[in-house]
Formats: C-alpha cells, structure tokens, sequence
C-alpha cells in the first residue's frame, strides 16, 4: 500500500479534477473525498492518524457560521426591497453597463477592505442581480466581477478577509499596520495600486458594453430593519477586530472565542427572525430564510477544510515548505529573490485550487521558519514580513483564479445558481485570470521594492 505522501496528493488532486469537471455535484464530491480520507485515517497501514477528533480542528466554524448567517439576513435585506432601491440608484447614476458593472465591483471592493469578503459578496450581490434584473441581462459577468473584487480588496486590511486576521495573527499585527508598518508602506496601499490595474482591466474587458441604463422607479421598501442589522453586522465586525484572539493576546489580559465573526453574524440573523416572527407576524418569511441558506454550499466548504486537513496531517504541505527552504542556498542575491518569487507565485497557484483559507493558515509557520533559515545559513537578516506579505498576496489574489480558489468566489457562483445560473469554469477564468494577474503582479514587485534588504 502506498504511503499518505504518496496517496494524499493523488486523492487530493482527483478530488479538483473531478470537481472541476463535474461541477454540479462539488458539494458531494468534496464531502465524499473527506469521507475517504477518514476512512483512510482509521487504518494504520496509510501512514497517518486522521481522526474525527482532527477533522473537527481543521473545519473553520468561524467562516461557515459566517456564511450562513450572513445568507439568512441578506435574505431579509432582499424581502425588504432594499437592494431594489439601491439598484435604482445606481442605475440613475451609471450612463451604461460598463460603468454600472465597474462601480458595483468598486463599491464590494471598499466594503470588503471592511468586513469579511464572503459576507460582501452576500450583500452587494442581491443588489447586482436586482439591477440586471431590471436592465434584462445575465448577472454572471458583474456577479464574478464583484466576487473577485471582494476577494482582492480582502487583503487590504485586518478585518478584510479571514487570511488577513491570520497573517495578524501570525505576525503580531494591529489594524494600523495595514496602512503603516514600521515606516513602510501597508498592505492596504500596496492592494489599491493592484485595484487600480485590474480596474483598468475590467474596463478593458467591459469597453463594448456601452448600453445605457436608466430609470425612473422608486422602489418602495417594506422595512428598514434588516438594513439596520446588515449596517450593525459591519459596524460590529469592524469593532471586535480590535480585540486580540488568544494566541496575541498579553498574559491575562481580554481575547475573544475564534468564532467571533461567525457568532455575531449569526447572532444579528437570529435578532431578524424574532422581529419578523414577533413584530410583524410574517412566520412565513422566517421558514423562507431559513431555507435561503445554501446549505450546499456549506457543504462544499467543509469537505475542503476536511480534506485540506488530511492533507496537512499527511505531511504533504510540511514537505512543500521543506522544498522552499532547500531553494535559500545562501540567502544571498538571487537565492532570496527565488525564495520570494515561489513563495508568491506558489500561493498564486495552489490557492487557484485549495481554499485559501486553510491554506494560509498552514504555510504561514512555513515561511517563517524559511525566513529563519537563511539568517542561520549565514544570509541577510531578511524581515519576515516580505515572505509574510507576500504569501497574503498570491494566497488571497490567487484564489481569484477559479471558482473553487476562494470562498467568496464558491459564494458568489451560489448565488447565481439558486438563481438559475451555471457557470462553467471556462466562463469565470475568462474574468478572473487577467484580473488576478494584474493584481498579483503589482503587489509581487511593490512588496520586493518595500521589504526587500537594502
């Protein structure tokens, strides 16, 4: 029998080729390759212990209680006719499709420097769907437009995106930090200059849709509440990132629970319920978003967290951090320049196809050990930041590349197939892939010029 680092990268690789391919049944697909993975842990001829004990450890629950609290209250958000009102807005403002479709990606990419980019896709999306709806064209093209801007602009600051919170985590750092580091220029600036290129780029890909939009509409909204509890969601995210998780925090002083996010997502949800059950008797719209949940794609989400967890515990990702130690030579010139480039381009590539999420969280530990391991070889005293950094670029950026790459892009094609949608694969790089290569790039030579030794 072939040992777990042999066969978890086959299994793992087998599970994307099928998903890919079969996109319809992902859910299934990435729950049945958890399945065997666990089954494969319980025997001891594999080579490796995964438990059930493991898998619960490797499942995020903060981002899934974040996601299914977020579609339960954008639901209401929707049934107040809200993002109707919105969409007559925006289209009032927009001289055509193009700018529309610019401006609703810029508009996800601003509120998603802010709060999780998953929870930004849920709640610039409906407001999408209701101005195409109105215009009488496919979502698709603005719906993948605001997923991919969200997942960019995720990396901008510490509350931004789940694989922000852990390089802070990781690297000791506050919200401040991502505008000023220690006198250099911050994260949130270096994804801006990444914003404003793939901007160009979606102009670019968008310059023949030169349709008008206008309106004259009013939309009238139902009820002000559920906007009011998406506004204290954000408002709420935004103040608990200032309070420390565990492993930063200072010798008995205050930390919050890991499920934070997800518990006060979940928590202003539940508030929305009671309101529309108690206050205005609408039992009937409470049942609806419950089931507007897309449990499938909960589902997908955690067979990848599973499965990435195996894979982890097989010693595949330890292996590949091994090989990128190998590459320091003596840390000197082009040696570290490598370094930096397969650390970027890596991340730009495997998170394409692993959650970015679990991802990160594994190769964070990598990098800094690889950072550690030049000066001990005799190299530069290289600050780990620039490995640090530029893991949160291709992790983040890269995931953008296919559906599967990132969470907020599994959300956003979620959205549009409950609306009837199916988005081949083929479809969404055609967006996704210029967009990302202009970011990644900017960011892979800003933070060289910025963190590189003198």
């Amino acid at each position: 029998m072939p040992d777990a680092l042999t066969l978890a990268p086959i299994l793992f690789g087998a599970m994307y080729v099928l998903m890919l391919t079969f996109q319809k049944y992902r859910p299934f697909i990435s729950l049945g390759a958890a399945m065997i993975f666990l089954l494969l842990g319980a025997i001891p001829a594999f080579g490796f212990d995964f438990t059930p004990k493991d898998a619960l450890r490797a499942i995020d629950w903060n981002v899934l209680m974040m996601i299914a609290g977020m579609m339960g209250t954008v639901h209401l958000f929707i049934a107040s006719k809200m993002p109707g009102r919105i969409s007559d807005a925006i289209i009032r403002k927009t001289p055509n499709i193009l700018w529309m479709t610019v401006a609703l990606s810029l508009f996800a990419g601003i509120v998603s420097a802010l709060i999780d980019n998953v929870a930004t896709v849920l709640m610039i999306a409906p407001v999408a769907l209701a101005v195409c709806r109105q215009l009488k064209i496919s979502p698709v093209p603005a719906i993948i437009c605001i997923s991919v801007s969200s997942n960019l602009q995720g990396a901008a600051t510490l509350v931004g995106d789940t694989t922000s919170i852990l390089l802070a985590k990781a690297a000791m750092l506050d919200f401040m930090d991502f505008f000023v580091d220690n006198g250099h220029v911050g994260m949130f600036f270096i994804v801006q200059a990444g914003a404003i290129l793939s901007g160009l780029v979606m102009v670019f890909m968008f310059r023949k849709e030169r349709e008008s939009t206008h309106t004259k509409q009013k939309t009238p909204v139902d009820s002000l509440v559920p906007s009011m509890l998406l506004l204290l969601t954000v408002l709420t995210l935004i103040a608990v990132s200032f309070i420390p998780y565990r492993s930063g925090a200072a010798p008995g002083g205050i930390y919050k629970p890991e499920i934070t996010n997800g518990l006060i997502c979940v928590f202003y949800f539940v508030i929305g319920l009671l309101y529309e059950a108690l206050v205005r008797r609408k039992r009937g719209l409470v049942w609806d978003a419950v089931k507007s949940i897309d449990f499938a794609t909960l589902a997908l989400l955690l067979g990848l967290f599973l499965v990435i967890g195996a894979v982890e515990k097989a010693g595949v990702i330890h292996l590949i951090g091994e090989m990128i130690a190998s590459l320091s030579g003596d840390g000197k010139g082009e040696s570290l320049f490598l370094i930096y480039t397969v650390i970027v381009w890596m991340s730009v590539l495997l998170s394409a196809f692993i959650d970015n999420i679990p991802y990160t969280a594994t190769m964070l530990p990598v990098v800094a050990a690889v950072a550690a391991s030049i000066a001990q070889h005799g190299g530069p005293a290289v600050d780990p930041k620039l490995f640090f950094y530029g893991l949160l670029a291709g992790a983040t950026l890269g995931g953008n590349l296919t559906p599967i790459g990132a969470s907020a892009n599994i959300a956003g094609l979620g959205i549009l197939r409950r609306e009837g949608y199916t988005v081949k694969t083929g479809t969404f790089m055609k967006y996704s892939v210029p967009f990302t290569l202009a970011a990644v790039t900017s960011a892979y030579v800003l933070l060289w010029l910025i963190w590189a030794p003198k």
